[in-house]
């Protein structure tokens, strides 16, 4: 049955994930040339800071999913209801906290990029855009954490997709008919409104879930611990963004922001694949499998460390190409980037390949002990960052090589940590994985270089070199990992198999 959630979850997660894509580059192409380069960076800047947001809330995810894989699994209704009222209180109490401080960050912010943008302009955009994030989180996030621990996620998937769609349609005649930027941003906002609402009416319905009973506050106590982890995680993502806005201008955050949609999408398209399993992980330990849950975390690493070394290495290879023809004819700032793309890719790659770890010591509840890690990430992130970006050999590439240090020193952390105190087994297994990935990108790279690919023109001739340069990478992962991690690829043969079967 967890093989089988895992399957749907993953085929759904996908399909959310291909939408996002799509979606996700057709708004802000229509924004750069209907608006311009400062206000694609103004969007991007402001949601990045309201990405905040998630600090309020910072710990009940997790600690409220650990909490419930018990009572879910013992079809305990009145644990499941307990937990669930006491997260929904703290969510709620969370939601006004939220309105708030939405409030606030308009005024201050409008008052910083006054030499920019009208005051006023400014402060009702910050509103319009920080309503779907106040939604989020008062209505939201407590049944979503639901669908999360019963490895449900494929309905939220279903949802997001649907919600994702009705926004691009509406964005793109609003922009076409000559909308104001507020009213594009309104119809957005009242689509990501209706999202959560339609989610939690669901969810109610579905796990007859009853709020009126005395909460489990004592469920939900290690929240402060996760706290930390939650904050890191905040930080790690909006550090680069909220240093450019500093530090530099509107037009290299726009730069940013064309180079972090692209490594987003492909990062949301790995984590599709993760989808359910920090709950199968949770699932295993509750049944005390540990043989099972020794396999399962090696198939997945192998599994994500295949996966990764294929996406970035084609990305380091493509993505500047790619750049160069979604900016075609926009002039008021140099996309092509090359050194800092190389940078944040090797940092995404690391970013992605550890949260196999990341995910089996969230399961087993471990925040407590990791949250040392949790708290030196952002910091090194951040100090790194300023120096970097400070110095004009750098600039840009400076958030990257923040954000590349940072990540390498938590990937160390989680790997030592499962491996030592969860999972129990060798030290040495991540680190020959990495060598192994290190010398197929080497190889990928010199085939690909050998057969001199032209630099295209268009969208079609990029689409040709990314299938070239997707076979060859594809091709030698697979050498690879067939000659060094043969058990894993029976495994993971054996697994699908499996699966097929009870499908049947």
């Amino acid at each position: 049955m967890r093989g089988k959630k895992a399957a749907i979850n993953t085929a759904c997660s996908l399909i959310q994930e291909l939408v996002s894509f799509i979606c996700g580059f057709i708004l802000p192409r229509l924004i750069l040339t209907a608006f311009g380069s400062k206000y694609n960076g103004l969007f991007n800047s402001i949601s990045q800071f309201l990405g905040c947001a998630i600090l309020l809330r910072s710990g009940i995810g997790g600690v409220t999913r650990a909490a419930l894989y018990k009572p879910l699994e013992e079809h305990d209704q009145k644990s499941i209801n307990s937990i669930i009222k006491a997260t929904d209180n703290f969510m709620k109490k969370i939601g006004l906290i939220l309105a708030g401080l939405i409030v606030a960050f308009a005024v201050v912010y409008a008052l910083f990029l006054q030499g920019e943008f009208d005051w006023l302009f400014t402060f009702t955009l910050v509103l319009i855009i920080g309503a779907s994030k106040f939604a989020e989180s008062f209505f939201g996030i407590t049944y979503l954490i639901v669908l999360q621990a019963d490895q449900r996620l494929w309905i939220q998937s279903v949802l997001y997709s649907v919600a994702l769609i009705f926004n691009t349609l509406i964005s793109v005649i609003l922009i076409k008919i000559g909308a104001s930027v507020h009213l594009v941003k309104l119809g957005s906002a009242l689509v990501f409104v209706a999202y959560p609402l339609i989610m939690g009416a669901y969810v109610k319905r579905r796990y007859k879930i009853d709020l009126n009973v005395e909460p489990n506050n004592e469920a939900i106590a290690q929240r402060w611990d996760a706290f930390w982890h939650q904050v890191g995680y905040f930080v790690m993502e909006n550090t680069d963004i909220m240093v450019l806005t500093c530090f530099t201008n509107m037009l290299e955050v726009s730069v940013y922001s064309v180079y972090n949609l692209i490594i987003s999408a492909l990062k949301k398209v790995l984590l599709s694949f993760l989808s359910g399993m920090e709950a199968a992980f949770g699932n295993m330990i509750v049944r005390k499998e540990a043989n099972t849950l020794k396999e399962t975390v090696s198939i997945v690493e192998n599994a994500m460390f295949s996966l990764s070394t294929i996406v970035y290495t084609c990305t380091a290879l493509l993505i500047c190409d790619f750049v160069s023809i979604y900016t075609q004819g926009i002039t008021d700032v140099n996309y092509i980037r090359y050194e800092f793309a190389y940078v944040i890719i090797i940092a995404q790659f690391f970013n992605i390949i550890r949260l196999p770890y990341q995910l089996v010591v969230q399961a087993a509840g471990h925040y407590k002990q990791t949250k040392a890690g949790a708290i030196i990430e952002p910091i090194l992130n951040i100090v790194l960052s300023i120096i970097f970006v400070l110095i004009p050999r750098f600039g840009l590439t400076g958030v990257a090589i923040g954000t590349l240090a940072a990540t390498l020193f938590r990937t160390a952390q989680y790997s030592l940590y499962m491996s030592k105190n969860v999972v129990k087994r060798s030290l040495l297994i991540t680190p020959a994985r990495i060598l192994v990935a290190a010398v197929e990108t080497a190889a990928v790279v010199v085939c690909v270089k050998a057969i001199h690919l032209q630099p295209p023109s268009n969208y079609w001739d990029w689409i040709i070199n990314a299938v070239i340069t997707g076979g060859i990478c594809l091709a030698v992962v697979l050498a690879g990992n067939t000659l060094f991690f043969t058990k894993d690829m029976k495994n993971t043969i054996k697994k699908i198999r499996n699966l097929k079967k009870r499908s049947a």
